[in-house]
């Protein structure tokens, strides 16, 4: 098989197109033929070594998420997966490939209705987003700031706010083109990466959804109302200074909460459950996948240079050739 290896920690160019043995699935496990495969911002960190904690040795295969078809199972796996088009996710290695083996636990069925495509679209991106805001405890009627809103998790959490009765639903993107897009998802208002260019946006928000972080972060904390959480679920800007807390320290005052969140906390089984409710609500037309473009597995490294240099509203997917 295809598949795209992480030769060593770096940029893109590091990502290397290779022909593999197939697969085979152990005991608890199933083989996927891959149709779509998400190229997510945790792609990106995990290739340049900013997630090397994870553990990742030198010449593994990228990709964390994946749609197709089974085509075998290991021992113990019900064979009435075989043939069923399915979504999961992988250990976070392995999906970058013509064919990934996943847990059995990782596999969420694909509605009729919802293409491979539209199911890595709006897959790990919904999940982080919907249980980031759960996370947050986001309620209806509160007012919500999505930082860096133009990229999957953001344009997901612009929808479920809306979808979930906010009050106002502001963003933070590059251009006006994108504003205007995020508006058609629902967003209230359109600010600039500073978080300026609306006068008649909120002057503070109930939660704050950041998925930038970088050194920027900290002027982020005066636009929190009281009681206010900062939900940080990604770093793509890098990680803030040390003493970032220092403006949320100065407003001791105003009770304010910074929570940082990954999915990895989220039980398995409620990550299928929540997946399954993404993808029966984009089958009602109540979600948008959005889908910025769709290359061939052998031009990974092209997608990761996209991703970088924040040319991708939505998701770019993956497709192997054969």
């Amino acid at each position: 098989m295809k598949a795209v290896q992480v030769q060593t920690y770096g940029g893109p160019e590091v990502l290397t197109v290779v022909d593999l043995p197939d697969p085979r699935p152990a005991a608890g496990q199933a083989l996927i033929a891959t149709e779509a495969i998400g190229v997510g911002g945790v792609d990106v960190l995990r290739r340049s070594g900013t997630l090397a904690a994870y553990g990742e040795t030198a010449g593994h295969i990228a990709g964390s998420e994946v749609a197709g078809v089974v085509t075998a199972v290991g021992e113990g796996v019900d064979a009435a997966w075989v043939g069923r088009r399915v979504w999961a996710l992988t250990d976070g290695t392995g999906g970058y490939a013509e064919r990934a083996v996943v847990a059995e636990t990782a596999l969420v069925p694909l509605p009729d209705s919802l293409s491979a495509v539209d199911a890595v679209t709006l897959g790990s991106s919904g999940v982080v987003a919907h249980f980031a805001l759960r996370h947050g405890h986001f309620a209806g009627g509160e007012s919500v700031l999505v930082r860096g809103a133009a990229g999957g998790i953001g344009v997901m959490a612009v929808q479920l706010a809306v979808r979930g009765g906010a009050s106002a639903v502001a963003v933070t993107t590059s251009s006006a083109e994108r504003g205007a897009r995020l508006r058609k998802l629902g967003a209230t208002h359109v600010l600039d990466r500073a978080g300026a260019g609306d006068e008649d946006a909120p002057a503070a928000y109930d939660i704050i959804f950041d998925i930038v972080a970088g050194a920027d972060l900290p002027s982020f904390f005066t636009k929190l109302a009281p009681n206010g959480r900062m939900v940080v679920v990604g770093a793509m800007a890098g990680f803030p200074a040390p003493d970032f807390a220092m403006p949320m320290i100065a407003a001791f005052r105003k009770s304010l909460s910074f929570i940082t969140f990954s999915a990895d906390t989220v039980p398995v089984a409620d990550q299928r459950a929540g997946t399954a409710e993404l993808f029966a609500a984009a089958g009602r037309g109540e979600l948008e996948a959005v889908v910025h473009e769709v290359l061939p597995l052998e031009e990974a490294a092209l997608a990761h240079q996209k991703v970088e240099a924040s040319e991708v509203f939505g998701r770019i997917a993956l497709t192997p050739s054969a």
